[in-house]
This record gives C-alpha cells, sequence and structure tokens, in this order.
C-alpha cells in the first residue's frame, strides 16, 4: 500500500494525466508546492514500487497498479467532497477538509460513506430533513 504522501503524488499524476495527456515534475511540483527535485525522488520511488514508469528525461506513464490506485483516490476525494457538501459544510472548508481526512479513512469506512451519499442522493426529502436539524441546532445555539 502506497503512504499518504505516495498517494497524493499518485493523484495529481493521474488527474494531470486524465486532463493533459502527460505530467511533468514542474506541474506536479506546483501542484503539491514542493521542489521539483522532490518530485523526482518520489517518482523514482514510485517507478521502483511499480506504481509508474519512468525513464530519465523522458517522462513516465501510471502502470496498471498506479493506474487502478489512482482512479480509486480520486473516487475516494470525488465521494468525500459530494459527502462534505451533502451535511452542509461550507463550500470554502470543503477542499482543505477533504485533503486533511482522507488520508485516515479506512477504505471500509469510505465505502460506507458512499452509502449515506447514495441514501441521501435517493431521496432528496432527507437531505431537506438534514438541513430542519441542522436549523434547530443554530437556533438552540443562539
Amino acid at each position: 500500500m502506497p503512504t499518504p504522501s505516495m498517494e497524493d503524488y499518485i493523484e495529481i499524476i493521474y488527474n494531470l494525466l486524465e486532463k493533459k495527456g502527460f505530467a511533468r515534475v514542474s506541474d506536479i511540483a506546483e501542484k503539491l508546492s514542493v521542489h521539483p527535485s522532490s518530485v523526482t525522488k518520489m517518482v523514482q520511488k514510485l517507478d521502483k514500487d511499480d506504481y509508474l514508469d519512468y525513464e530519465k528525461y523522458r517522462g513516465f506513464i501510471l502502470t496498471s497498479k498506479g493506474k487502478k490506485i489512482g482512479e480509486r483516490l480520486v473516487y475516494r476525494h470525488e465521494l468525500l467532497e459530494v459527502f462534505l457538501e451533502i451535511i452542509g459544510v461550507e463550500k470554502e472548508n470543503i477542499y482543505n477538509d477533504v485533503e486533511g481526512i482522507e488520508h485516515h479513512l479506512s477504505w471500509n469506512s469510505i465505502d460506507r460513506i458512499g452509502d449515506l451519499v447514495r441514501y441521501f442522493k435517493s431521496d432528496e426529502d432527507r437531505v431537506k430533513e438534514l438541513r430542519k436539524v441542522q436549523d434547530e441546532t443554530e437556533n438552540n445555539q443562539d
């Protein structure tokens, strides 16, 4: 299993490859706010662990193992964003909150959150009921 740091790199590489068709060290460094030399070291580690194929000065691509994990990491990230939106987290907090929690949840927890998201999305009245509870809670705190 990749470490949380490796997951961050795989997720960004996966997203860049999906959007642009390529991922450059400079793009990854910018997204993660790290030095390009740090990206190169991690790319070499990901290559060694068979998450990507790297050729010096030529670039890299995700292996089937890396792509599978990348897809799952993007799914996890997007699911958590939807979940936080459903439960009423303010939009400006969602991205940072997801970044803060995504590596600390088991895949079993992610699957159960997926169940909750499906539950709420299958009947809009459920979200309305949740909002009522939240409004009551806020009114009681005033």
